[in-house]
């Protein structure tokens, strides 16, 4: 380890070997916070090369001045509150996403912070001690781009249809698979344009869920307009929501929801539901509609309304949007002055 006076003031914690939603977003900021104040990031996996890494015992002697610690889970506000216990100058911030009540380890946890971030207004609503500030999510719009041709776009998918509605995420009961099949069904009996793709991964815990939905599919005699196309790399998943005209997110409960951005950015008009920050995010009948978690029947009116506008246009309106309020760029740098007016508080 480097000297603790050579330490940067930042330091993210980094705590799960799993990939998972949060590591996503902290590696998404992460080279773009690094433009406005060094870091070093506690915990080594999934980072870039050359990325600075410090360990537990490193984050303990550090005692010559002040720095800040973000965390984004429980045990890494129990890692910085433990370090500080034990003689290190610590300021700790924690980012809460849940919409749901927090537990009572939680509660106590977020009572020992220096700062709270939250993300949207919904994961606000369930905070007892409310955030400091809200920080949306941004994204990267070098990666996920509007195609030149839309229409051009679906048809190198080779999927059939005049286009697409796509949804994406492992195919189980909390993203609303089973709600957009259902919708979908008497949509496209009476629509022969569109075909509905599924985008994402099946577990085993959840193949009995997706046999039943293909069965019922069969039974409507649907199953070349409603393709499960499995888990893609997600060097691919670009070029997907580029061929889609609609992109459909109906999860019963979500933390933020980056799908609706990268659809938004993409050029598609989004159907959604109240989940995640996507209430947030969505203005109804421009960028596209919001129905509530798990309503079939409200999801089969939007779905039918939606597909009698112009999406192209929606989705224009939409990738506008998100340039003006949803880049990962802005993210980083309303995190990098949040956590520079912490460090500045006495």
């Amino acid at each position: 380890m480097a000297p603790p006076d050579s330490i940067p003031d930042l330091i993210l914690g980094n705590s799960n070997k799993r990939f998972s939603g949060v590591t996503s977003t902290m590696l998404q900021t992460l080279p773009h916070v690094q433009e406005h104040m060094p870091l070093v990031v506690m915990g080594s996996h999934h980072l870039p090369e050359k990325t600075p890494v410090i360990t537990f015992p490193d984050l303990v002697k550090l005692r010559d001045r002040t720095r800040l610690f973000h965390a984004r889970r429980n045990n890494e506000m129990i890692q910085a509150i433990a370090a500080r216990k034990l003689g290190a100058k610590l300021k700790i911030v924690f980012t809460s996403t849940a919409q749901r009540h927090h537990t009572k380890l939680t509660r106590w946890l977020m009572s020992k912070m220096d700062g709270i971030i939250t993300t949207c207004s919904a994961a606000d609503s369930y905070l007892e001690r409310k955030a400091d500030v809200t920080i949306a999510h941004g994204i990267d719009l070098d990666r996920y781009q509007p195609p030149a041709d839309k229409k051009a776009a679906w048809q190198s998918l080779g999927f059939p249809g005049e286009y697409g509605i796509g949804i994406f995420g492992r195919v189980r009961p909390q993203k609303g698979i089973d709600v957009l099949v259902e919708a979908a069904i008497p949509v496209l009996k009476e629509n022969p344009a569109p075909t509905v793709v599924i985008v994402g991964e099946t577990t085993p815990k959840f193949q009995s869920f997706q046999k039943n939905l293909e069965e019922k599919i069969a039974v409507a005699g649907l199953s070349e307009r409603i393709i499960f196309h499995g888990k893609r790399p997600g060097s691919e998943l670009p070029t997907l929501f580029q061929g889609m005209s609609l992109v459909a997110a109906l999860s019963r409960n979500e933390g933020f929801g980056l799908t609706v951005l990268e659809a938004m950015a993409s050029n598609c008009a989004v159907l959604a539901s109240h989940a995640g920050a996507w209430q947030d995010i969505i203005t109804e009948g421009l960028h596209g509609s919001l129905v509530p978690c798990g309503d079939i029947p409200a999801t089969q009116t939007a779905l039918t309304d939606l597909l009698g506008k112009d999406l192209l246009e929606m989705g224009q309106v939409g990738r506008k949007h998100v340039e003006e309020h949803y880049t990962v760029q802005r993210e980083a740098r309303q995190l990098s002055e949040y956590y520079q007016s912490i460090l500045g508080k006495s």
